[in-house]
Formats: structure tokens, C-alpha cells, sequence
């Protein structure tokens, strides 16, 4: 071994691990957790006390602050380092026999898995304190689902799996190549399915779902925005929009986030009607008018018959209509058929077109498809999918060793605590731009 002599007037290592534990500290400070150990303490009651609730629970909080994959891997770092489990609240004197056994940790993740009611009311109760430094919290959403796989093999007979509440997911998709092929890829795994409503802006969770790998996304857009509007009735006040991909797309899920929660649906359609096809908007008043099932309105001039795309003016809250006008007044351009198609008699101004957005929800909505304010709002919703990215990463969930729908969904209900905890942290010391990191130190 080469022994080399170095003087310092100070230590990296001190400072790296300072580090480290004050990132730890920040979520401790920042959870309202009492209620949940002083439940857990009355459940002890007078039982051997040898591994305190508090502290058991603050290191199953710093295994998922320090990124660790399972129990073992925390124990571990737990005998090794003294600082990490004085912290937690380990007695100091007592060395690596103060840390939980393997059993320990079982009986008492098991315990929380019955206590995940006061797990979701810790959760709400850090909405709560974060929308007090940011009111706009919740004003635009975005719904995606993520899927989990439970790296357990799968069987014909469930009960033979290691993992009998999982099942297998598929995802399809396709497109059209260059010179007119299409290409389909499908991708399948075997767990379970994360269904997530974020802040989009700010990139925060306000509710989530954990369902079989098989369950379908569209059937819980309603639920979660539901369960929001519940726990939280001002956050869904203040919601504006709602961005989802294609997965979401259905006509009862645009009718009801606007006609029941005023929220605009921003969700991509799948299209299923044959290439290119447009349908006439109305025979009797538009007889030249058409759309297409990107929400896109055209007129063909009776003269020529160039087409030509409507010029949208607003949506007319009142009416529920969506506002177009003559391509050819609006923009100022020749149209030999202006005359003939009726837009000459409305004068300069050319004819106005209104399309309700009963004549097909799952195409018409609030904002346009069309719209260059469709094409922005849609975009928010890769919010969703950089916190799926951190709960892969960041979480772990890309590699773990949980088994069961219970355990996987009291993992994602502490790993949701501590995203919002440490995000409300560094809020409150006035770091902002940190909320959305786990490995970011805390303020100096």
C-alpha cells in the first residue's frame, strides 16, 4: 500500500457527510409526522422498547433520502456510520447494536402498511404548508401513468408467483414511416401501474394511484382529479388547465373536467377515424365547412375548391362555442367564392362560424386543437414524465426488491412524503429552484 503524508486545515469527507445529513435534517424539519408516532407509540404501548418508533421511523425516511434500494443496504450504512444514527435518534453510546434487526424493520413496515391512511393525511398536510409560499400551486395539472415492474416471474397460476397481485401491462405504439409504412412496437412488463397528478408547473405530486399493470389509464383521470377536488377543493378552484397524453383520451373525461371543475382539457386524441378523412359540419347552415379529427375546421371555396383552414377568434364561454371566421376576411386574401358561400353579405368582417362543443367532446374543446395555446399547454405535460424520471432514479423504483401491491404502495406513499418534504425545505429557507432535488444540499 503507498502511504502518502498530506496536511489539510480541514476534511472533505466532513464536509460531504455534513452534507448529506443536513439534506436528512431538511426532511425531518419539514414533515408533520406527529400525529403518525404518537399512534404508533400507543400501539407499543408498554412493550420492549429497544429500537424507539421515532427513530426506526426517521431512518426508513434517510433510506429513502440516501437512495438506498432495500432495508439491508440501509443497516448497512446504519452500523457503519454513527452520525447517520444519531441523527435518526439511536442511542450514540450504543454502537451498531442499536440498530433494528432485519425482523425489526419487517413488523414495522408492516405496521405502517396499516397506518397508510395517516400516511395520505402527512402527504395532504404538506400540500397544504406548500401552497401557503406558492398559491398557484395546482393551476396547471398533468396526468400520466408510469408502469412498475416487480422483477418477479410471473405464472400461469398466480398464486405460484412471487408476486400473485401483479400482472402483466402492454403498451402499444405505432406510427408511419417516410414513405407511408406503418411501424407498431409493443412493450410489455410484468407489476404494477403508477398513475400520478402533478403540479406541471412547479413539477410536485397531489395525488397518486397504484393499480395492477393491466388497469387502464383513461379510467383514472376522473378518480384522481375526484380525490384532489376532495382533500383539496381550493386547488381544483384554482386549476386551469389539464394536459394527458392520448392514453386519457375519451369524450366522458373532457366533459367532465370542464362541465363539473371548469378545467380545460388538454389531452391528445387518438386517431381512429381513416386517413385523412374530414366530416361536414353541418349540411343545412356550413354545407362547405369541414373538420378533421384533430379538431382542425376547413372551408372549401365553391368556385375553386381550395381548401382553406378556419381563422379561430375565442371560445365563447357562454355559449360553449368555438369562434371561426372566413379565411379571406381575416387574413385579407382573394377567395373567388366569398360571394357564393355567404361570407360576402356578413361585410367585411366575412362569415362567423360557431361550433359547440357538443357536436363532439372528444374533439372540441375549450382550447383548440389547432391552437398555438393547445401546442403549449400540451407540452407541460413532460412535467409529469421528469417526476416519473426522479421516482425511477432518484427513488429507486428502478431497482428494488418489494413484492406485494401494499408494500409497493406504502414505498411510493414515503417517497411522495419525502419529495414534498424536501421540497417544502427549501422553500421555506428561500431555494426554490432546489425543491425539485433530492441530492441538493440545504441552504448554508
Amino acid at each position: 500500500m503507498a502511504i502518502i503524508h498530506l496536511q489539510s486545515l480541514f476534511s472533505w469527507k466532513n464536509v460531504e457527510i455534513k452534507s448529506d445529513l443536513d439534506r436528512l435534517q431538511l426532511v425531518l424539519e419539514s414533515l408533520p409526522d406527529e400525529a403518525l408516532m404518537i399512534k404508533l407509540e400507543k400501539h407499543r404501548g408498554k412493550g420492549r422498547d429497544d429500537y424507539p418508533v421515532r427513530a426506526v421511523w426517521n431512518s426508513i425516511l434517510a433510506g429513502m433520502v440516501f437512495q438506498h434500494e432495500s432495508v439491508e443496504s440501509l443497516r448497512r450504512e446504519l452500523l457503519r456510520n454513527g452520525e447517520l444514527r444519531e441523527l435518526c435518534g439511536f442511542d450514540p453510546l450504543g454502537g451498531g447494536e442499536t440498530v433494528p434487526s432485519s425482523h425489526a424493520y419487517s413488523r414495522f413496515l408492516k405496521r405502517l402498511i396499516r397506518e397508510q391512511d395517516s400516511i395520505q393525511e402527512i402527504f395532504d398536510l404538506l400540500i397544504a404548508d406548500i401552497k401557503q409560499y406558492l398559491p398557484d400551486l395546482g393551476e396547471h395539472l398533468a396526468v400520466d401513468s408510469k408502469e412498475i415492474k416487480t422483477h418477479a416471474r410471473s405464472r400461469k397460476d398466480p398464486k405460484q408467483s412471487a408476486d400473485p397481485e401483479a400482472d402483466w401491462g402492454k403498451k402499444v405504439k405505432s406510427g408511419e414511416r417516410g414513405d407511408g409504412t406503418v411501424w407498431e412496437k409493443v412493450h410489455k412488463w410484468f407489476g404494477y401501474k403508477l398513475h400520478l397528478l402533478v403540479d406541471s408547473h412547479y413539477e410536485l405530486p397531489l395525488g397518486w394511484k397504484l393499480t395492477r399493470a393491466s388497469c387502464s389509464d383513461s379510467p383514472e383521470l376522473i378518480p384522481l382529479v375526484e380525490d384532489l377536488k376532495d382533500r383539496h377543493p381550493d386547488r381544483t378552484e384554482t386549476a386551469k388547465s389539464l394536459s394527458a397524453d392520448k392514453g386519457h383520451d375519451s369524450a366522458q373525461n373532457n366533459i367532465w373536467l370542464w362541465d363539473e371543475c371548469e378545467i380545460k382539457p388538454l389531452i391528445d386524441n387518438r386517431l381512429m377515424w381513416k386517413e385523412k378523412e374530414t366530416r361536414l359540419l353541418d349540411g343545412r347552415k356550413a354545407d362547405n365547412v369541414v373538420y378533421d379529427e384533430t379538431g382542425r375546421v376547413y372551408c372549401f371555396c365553391p368556385c375553386t375548391g381550395e381548401q382553406r383552414q378556419l381563422a379561430y377568434q375565442g371560445f365563447e364561454k357562454d355559449r360553449r362555442c368555438l369562434k371561426y371566421r372566413c379565411p379571406a376576411a381575416a387574413y385579407g386574401s382573394e377567395c373567388e367564392g366569398r360571394s357564393r358561400c355567404g361570407s360576402g353579405s356578413y361585410g367585411e368582417y366575412g362569415r362567423i362560424i360557431r361550433i359547440p362543443l357538443g357536436k363532439d367532446r372528444r374533439i372540441f374543446t375549450p382550447i383548440p386543437r389547432s391552437s398555438y395555446a393547445w401546442t403549449k399547454g400540451y407540452k407541460r405535460r413532460s412535467a409529469v414524465e421528469r417526476v416519473n424520471g426522479r421516482v425511477d432514479e432518484g427513488y429507486r423504483f428502478e431497482k428494488h426488491y418489494i413484492r406485494g401491491h401494499k408494500k409497493m404502495e406504502l414505498r411510493f406513499g414515503l417517497a411522495f412524503l419525502v419529495m414534498l418534504a424536501m421540497a417544502l425545505g427549501h422553500i421555506k429557507e428561500g431555494e426554490k429552484e432546489k425543491m425539485r432535488s433530492l441530492v441538493q444540499p440545504r441552504a448554508a
